[in-house]
């Protein structure tokens, strides 16, 4: 409590300065009144219902995975694939709607060119959605 001497008594003075209170006060006053507002909105949300009657054509499409190996060779969905083949697989699947994703795991001693290449290769076919696999080796 702020106290103070009085004038000529000597003695405590027993009055509380109140400005500091009232700044306080005044402080408090206007965050409650800037925040306020912002507790009336609400948003609304539209959440996704589950459906068990999906059809074939509602699910998500499978992407596309190309393993690139270190001394360049490539497999498309698990199959060998010359560049000239990706060429063509990249220019039909960029024509569906949904576009699939291009997943790329390269070995990681893999030139970065032949990656690069790939890569252009995809976004000249009109590949839009390109993604890299990774995978953690287990220590032992």
């Amino acid at each position: 409590m702020a106290m103070s001497t009085g004038g000529n008594t000597g003695g405590p003075m027993s009055e509380i300065n109140v400005t500091p209170l009232v700044d306080v006060m005044l402080v408090l006053l206007i965050i409650f009144m800037i925040t306020a507002p912002l507790m009336s909105h609400s948003i609304t949300i539209d959440l996704p219902t589950a459906n068990p009657k999906t059809k074939d054509e509602d699910l998500p499409v499978p992407p596309l995975d190309l393993a690139i190996k270190e001394d360049g060779t490539m497999f498309l969905n698990d199959h060998p694939a010359t560049e000239a083949e990706l060429k063509a697989q990249f220019a039909v699947e960029a024509q569906k709607s949904p576009q699939p994703e291009l997943q790329i795991r390269a070995d990681k001693s893999t030139e970065f060119k032949i990656v690069k290449k790939v890569i252009g290769d995809a976004k000249d076919s009109g590949m839009v959605h390109v993604g890299f696999m990774t995978h953690d080796v287990p220590k032992g």
